[in-house]
């Protein structure tokens, strides 16, 4: 059996071709079109995985997309309305391609293939955890996937089991650690879904200052990691920004202008943030831990990206071992979708 699949349209763009639950090949639409993060549907990366596998698109028997967009598209709706008017600028914005294309996404699948088999829809999150288990080395594991969001959820947690993976808990947008994580690298200048790693590197070269203040002001943290953001200073609901003025008043100052120089408030707040974003695995790890029993963790998602914060669920012993999907962000959606349906 051969199993395409495909992410795309947000960031990171991919394909993967699985035959009887083999891995055959997989790749980022950016390697062909030198294109970094590119969006776009993975033209070129489908063609490599087939001809990897020696088959036409004829010979594909499934193909599996990342997420379900009609459910990202009801989340899309249920933000502008409960935002309105205020979203107004970024609804004129999203709405035409939504309507054109990304609501139609099995009809777009099958025209740009030229395919008349069966395409199929894990849920977002369901994709990312399937990337993580079923590649790791593991008969059973509890399995943590955080990102920004995918149709509603930011944080699954689960446990795999042989040919099994089970969301026993999730977290929903807006309240996203991804997203809080964004937030900073669009205010100390980067760009968002992309500079989030200089955002880490950036962490060492400052002090913890306002760990306190985003504790209090940003993030309301229980105990077992979960946690609700206080909403009234973020854009990212419906704007086209990431932050407001009263974020930038909190901090002492606005955000970083692209390319600008780094002084030392921007360097305390990447600091600060690395340090609550820990804290917040941390907390995750440790009743993910302590719900399932297991002793191996899986993770994914593009908070999995943060090696530092991973580094310390490893440190601190909260699991025996711990096994991190190499293509943690969206690009290994493609795998785990299709790895989702090989194993339904």
């Amino acid at each position: 059996m051969n199993i395409l699949g495909i992410s795309a349209f947000y960031h990171d763009s991919a394909a993967c071709l699985v035959r009887d639950g083999r891995i055959i090949a997989a790749a980022q639409e950016e390697r062909f079109t030198r294109e970094k993060y590119d969006a776009s549907f993975p033209r070129h990366a489908v063609e490599y995985c087939l001809r990897e596998g020696g088959i036409s698109i004829k010979g594909v028997n499934y193909v599996a997309f990342y997420e379900k967009p009609f459910l990202k598209f009801d989340r899309l709706l249920h933000s502008y309305l409960a935002y309105a008017p205020a979203g107004l600028p970024s609804f004129l914005k999203a709405m035409p391609i939504w309507i054109k294309d990304k609501i139609w996404m099995k009809a777009f699948i099958a025209k740009e293939l030229s395919y008349e088999g069966k395409i199929i829809f894990p849920e977002h999150h369901e994709s990312h955890a399937a990337s993580a288990f079923f590649p790791s080395p593991y008969r059973e594991a509890a399995i943590l996937s955080v990102d920004g969001v995918g149709e509603w959820t930011t944080t699954a947690l689960g446990v795999g089991r042989d040919n099994t993976v089970e969301i026993t808990k999730e977290l929903y947008f807006p309240h996203s650690l991804g997203l809080l994580y964004s937030a900073f690298t669009y205010y100390t200048g980067f760009a968002v879904n992309s500079g989030e790693y200089k955002l880490m590197g950036l962490a060492p070269y400052g002090e913890p200052k306002y760990v306190d203040l985003i504790l209090r002001e940003l993030i309301d943290l229980k105990e077992d990691g979960s946690f609700k953001l206080n909403m009234k200073y973020f854009n990212y609901g419906v704007g086209l920004t990431m932050t407001n003025d009263r974020f930038d008043a909190l901090f002492g100052g606005p955000a970083r202008k692209p390319e600008s120089r780094l002084n030392r408030r921007y360097m305390d707040v990447a600091c600060s943030i690395q340090v609550v974003t820990e804290e917040v695995m941390r907390r995750m790890a440790r009743h993910l831990q302590h719900q399932t029993g297991m002793k191996k963790l899986c993770m994914a998602g593009g908070v999995a990206l943060n090696c530092v914060a991973n580094g310390r669920i490893l440190r601190e012993g909260i699991f025996e071992d711990i096994w991190i999907q190499p293509a943690a962000g969206d690009a290994g959606g493609a795998l785990g979708a299709a790895l989702m349906v090989w194993y339904p």
